[in-house]
């Protein structure tokens, strides 16, 4: 670990896109970094350049996290490497066909990636944060956590699986100096779009925000102190008062008799 550092940044889905700003913007906040992602080339090239221009300690992890082996092996590094304060939860896939035009093994792939692997990264980073009593998880959501009706089913259900997830930790950890943070982004301009299956130049421009405002905005959320941020959202106070709307439902959700209205024959 590099001296005056704030501790190791291990940041999935590196290579490109979200990551690669993340890995750009701790560097120059003092984290040295552990980048994984499957494309090698692209991770050594974007591990020399942040070197060079911040003196950070980078360590390159190829690897698919949609493969057991790959994926255990992070975990491994996550166990096993006290200097790593900080994981970004940012690989992961989407999808933007309709059910009846999905390809229902694609549809599974998605699961294990932005399911699975994050479940499991989180579960192998949690541990070691609560012995050495600091960390933090930045979870990579998306609005369709929200607004599922907006994208494909099946990748909002894995959103919503990342919002509920962080939502829980927020609550388990609270007491234990462990920062969590779930970031919705909307339509961002990366490779997202075609790898999902639809091209960004058809999607409306006046709805989709750089890559690089959306992680500065997520970055100045977390510094805010904020579990959950929306970068697109310009008033905060509707978020407030969509979870204060959930909260008040709490007391209600589990009781021993039906509702009025589904009684029969009262």
């Amino acid at each position: 670990m590099t001296e005056n550092s704030n501790g190791t940044a291990l940041i999935t889905g590196a290579s490109s896109g979200i990551g690669a700003i993340y890995a750009d913007r701790l560097a120059r906040r003092g984290y040295d970094l552990i980048l994984v992602a499957r494309n090698k080339e692209r991770l050594d090239a974007l591990a020399e350049r942040l070197t060079d221009e911040t003196g950070r300690a980078v360590e390159v992890i190829a690897a698919d996290l949609g493969n057991k082996d790959d994926l255990g092996r992070i975990e491994k590094v996550l166990r096993a490497d006290a200097s790593i304060t900080t994981l970004v939860n940012n690989a992961g896939v989407g999808a933007t066909a309709p059910l009846l035009s999905s390809d229902i093994d694609k549809m599974e792939e998605m699961i294990t990636l932005n399911v699975t692997a994050l479940m499991r990264l989180t579960y192998a980073a949690v541990p070691g944060f609560v012995k050495r009593g600091t960390g933090a998880i930045i979870n990579i959501a998306s609005i369709v956590a929200i607004a599922p009706e907006r994208l494909n089913g099946v990748y909002g259900g894995s959103k919503a699986f990342v919002l509920a997830l962080t939502l829980s930790l927020e609550q388990e950890l609270a007491d234990k100096n462990i920062r969590v943070q779930a970031v919705l982004p909307g339509a961002t301009a990366t490779d997202f779009w075609g790898i999902a299956g639809t091209p960004l130049e058809y999607v409306p421009s006046e709805i989709v925000m750089s890559a690089e405002d959306m992680v500065d905005a997520s970055l100045a959320g977390f510094d805010l102190g904020e579990l959950i941020t929306i970068p697109a959202l310009p008033d905060a106070r509707d978020w407030e008062a969509y979870e204060a709307a959930r909260q008040k439902l709490m007391p209600s959700l589990s009781l021993s008799t039906p509702a009025a209205r589904y009684r029969v024959g009262g």
